[in-house]
């Protein structure tokens, strides 16, 4: 697939310019040339914020499908996607003059628009925008029937995010939180990675302008020796698969740098810096066959040292929204890669998902087979002795590297700088902030090899150098456990503040006050302990509240139900608060998944939760912002795989989804589109619920339609874990 020219786009500011676009990705038709018609009359007279004639952007949304997708029919719909709404065309006169399918898709998306406008908090409001967002994400995924509705809908969003720069900048911070918390995880779903990606980045250049400035700032300044390095790679990777008897034509190796917002999440989450980032420089390996996949995935690993820690086979179990691909990480030199290995056919889908279904009317790119996983016993003995080397035989030598004085040290081998840096002693570890090998300049995740001479440069300050990441990627157990508590000790810390500002927003107290409680009840050692531990924080607030009935300052005022806790469920987590707690959000700038360390701040009446590595929590653990005590569900949702045949009748979607949603499911991908006869068409997704009982649900999906299949996924995926 042709990616789309975003560049272009951008520079296209009149009417011409833009339907010659229009016409360079999609053949004109009769059909199509009266709907740009209609369009171009209805639009007469509006301009957008820019001046610039408000027909451009219709015809420019219609041209990002048309790249998207190739279906005239949504094309069509997009040209005419605002028409209903902002002029006095209507839904019978598109139906009469484009037919019944062109308007149910401009009435699916002047829906969108209803939804949103009774959902969404108004861009001119000061309240927190993601509650809001959240909710309207949730009815679009269950009231939209026809995902091509969602696929128009997104490219309308990627344009008017091409075309901000005009609006102030209240409006565009609005328009790009709401992208970010609606519209980018709703590409994902649908499997459109390119367009997931896109528009990430272009929120974040908004939202985040200080961490977007940093991040490419170090992507300039590290141009050269970064695309060196893939280019090198890119390189050695091609003599390999020669040598090895593929041809030129049986490969296609793609190279790029990690996105810019994925980056940042990375950094966000982890509590790292962009140095530490083990996928910054990835390559993808195009092949013609699935199994093709795996012999290239073992030529990689026989070549370059794998970080065994970090491989992931999507091919044989995908991720939900029918992603396949092997993930690896290795080391080449000074340098880490990602490398990522799928057929063409896998890639088609991973880029454009559920695109793929009217883009390639033929058909196959949806249907994910593993009928080829039976064969692979039968296949090359080098593949059988690729999966020995990586189960046994990882650490089965050593070998010795010297300082610069000649000191003999002995590692295993894969062993890196780092391993080498630890060695020599823990507090050389802990600060180590690069090395050379053999006197040139190298990475502290350098692979080392026998007789290299090692020499560890460390920061000039001293101090400790968290690195919690890079814990799989060194091999010496030293190494390891050095490590380990030092992020343990960081996380320590964070729990100690945290403490303090749970206690602060129980007491209603100045922070300085709290403290004071705090070592007058003699445990000062132990705050830490606080966020974690349920029994003890209701201890600590029991001694407190003893303590203070014992002082005649505080008397019988301090008792009365200012201590009571209560406990508020929500979908994934738990808060225990003395505050009423309407709602928990999973705050956009570090996207904690479940299971992950998390803290939440209490703001509104509203518990926003963060990954405790975020930096912005940080910001507001070290600020003494009000914290409640936050903990996962012990009740984790349930994930099922269904087949289900609907009747083919317009709504029967729409109707399923809605159900689903009153059962409290949560639907991760749903595919559409697979007609088995006149009369059925058969829907295919994932989802989550409470219910663990497989019968008792599969009963109630019943009354909705005939289940082909109907199984839990949840089990299949913790054996892999």
């Amino acid at each position: 697939m042709s990616q789309i020219d975003i560049q272009s786009i951008q520079k296209i500011d009149d009417v011409e310019g833009a339907v010659e676009y229009l016409h360079s990705r999609i053949s004109s038709s009769p059909l199509l040339e009266r709907a740009y018609a209609l369009a171009f009359t209805a639009h007469a007279g509006q301009c957008r914020k820019s001046g610039e004639p408000y027909i451009i952007h219709p015809i420019l949304v219609a041209s990002i499908v048309a790249e998207l997708t190739g279906d005239e029919a949504m094309v069509i719909a997009a040209l005419l996607h605002d028409v209903v709404e902002d002029t006095l065309v209507t839904i019978e006169e598109i139906k009469r003059d484009y037919g019944p399918d062109v308007a149910h898709l401009v009435e699916g998306l002047t829906k969108i628009d209803t939804i949103r406008d009774a959902e969404l908090i108004p861009s001119h409001s000061d309240q927190k925008l993601v509650v809001s967002a959240l909710t309207f994400r949730k009815m679009l995924l269950a009231s939209i029937e026809d995902v091509r509705v969602l696929v128009i809908k997104l490219c309308d969003r990627l344009h008017n995010m091409l075309t901000l720069s005009p609006l102030s900048s209240q409006k565009q911070h609005r328009i790009a939180e709401e992208t970010l918390v609606v519209y980018a995880p709703i590409a994902h779903r649908l499997g459109i990675s390119f367009l997931k990606n896109l528009l990430e980045d272009l929120s974040f250049t908004y939202l985040f302008k200080d961490e977007k400035g940093d991040i490419e700032r170090y992507l300039k300044e590290n141009f050269h020796s970064i695309h060196g390095h893939l280019d090198d790679f890119c390189e050695k990777l091609t003599q390999i698969f020669l040598s090895n008897g593929l041809c030129q034509d049986d490969f296609k190796i793609l190279s790029r740098v990690k996105h810019d917002y994925s980056i940042y999440l990375k950094m966000q989450r982890k509590g790292i810096s962009i140095n530490e980032i083990l996928d910054l420089l990835a390559v993808r390996i195009l092949v013609k066959k699935p199994l093709d996949c795996y012999k290239i995935f073992g030529m990689v690993h026989l070549n370059f040292q794998p970080l065994s820690a970090r491989f992931k086979d999507y091919i044989a179990i995908p991720k939900e929204n029918g992603y396949q691909t092997l993930h690896t990480t290795v080391f080449d030199e000074n340098a880490i890669f990602e490398v990522q290995i799928r057929t063409y056919e896998m890639h088609e889908t991973a880029e454009i998902g559920v695109a793929a279904h009217w883009k390639y009317k033929s058909g196959g790119n949806n249907t994910i087979s593993l009928d080829w996983l039976h064969n692979l016993q039968y296949q090359n003995e080098s593949v059988e002795d690729f999966y020995e080397l990586i189960k046994n035989d990882l650490y089965s030598e050593d070998i010795t590297v010297f300082s610069p004085k000649g000191k003999p040290f002995t590692l295993p081998r894969g062993a890196v700088g780092l391993d080498f840096a630890y060695a020599v002693h823990s507090k050389i570890g802990d600060c180590a902030e690069g090395c050379l090998i053999n006197k040139e300049k190298a990475s502290l995740l350098s692979e080392l090899h026998n007789g290299d001479i090692v020499r560890i440069v460390t920061a000039s300050d001293k101090k400790k150098i968290t690195r919690c990441t890079w814990i799989d990627t060194v091999k010496t157990s030293r190494a390891k456990s050095s490590m380990r508590a030092n992020c343990n000790g960081r996380i320590r810390l964070i729990d100690h503040d945290s403490g303090v500002n749970i206690l602060t927003a129980v007491l209603r107290l100045p922070t300085e006050n709290v403290y004071k409680l705090l070592e007058n009840a003699e445990i000062s050692d132990q705050w830490y302990r606080i966020p974690r531990e349920l029994d003890f924080f209701k201890e600590v607030l029991n001694r407190i509240k003893v303590a203070m009935q014992e002082n005649s300052r505080f008397g019988g005022f301090w008792i009365r139900d200012r201590f009571k806790l209560k406990s508020f469920l929500f979908q994934s987590v738990e808060i225990i608060s003395n505050h009423t707690i309407g709602d928990a959000v999973f705050d956009y700038c570090c996207h904690p998944k479940s299971g992950d360390e998390v803290v939440a701040f209490l703001q509104e009446g509203k518990a926003y939760v963060h990954h405790k590595m975020c930096r912005h929590a940080i910001g507001m653990i070290d600020a003494h912002q009000p914290m409640v005590f936050v903990r996962w569900k012990e009740e984790h949702l349930s994930r099922y795989h269904l087949i289900i045949s609907m009747p083919n009748a317009k709504g029967s979607l729409a109707d399923l989804l809605t159900y689903m949603a009153k059962m409290g499911a949560d639907i991760n991908s749903i595919e559409l589109g697979k007609t088995h006869s006149e009369h059925t068409k058969y829907c295919e997704m994932e989802f989550e619920a409470l219910e663990r009982d497989l019968n008792r649900l599969r009963a109630k999906l019943e009354k909705k339609g005939q289940i082909i299949q109907f199984f839990r996924t949840d089990d299949a995926y913790r054996s892999q874990g």
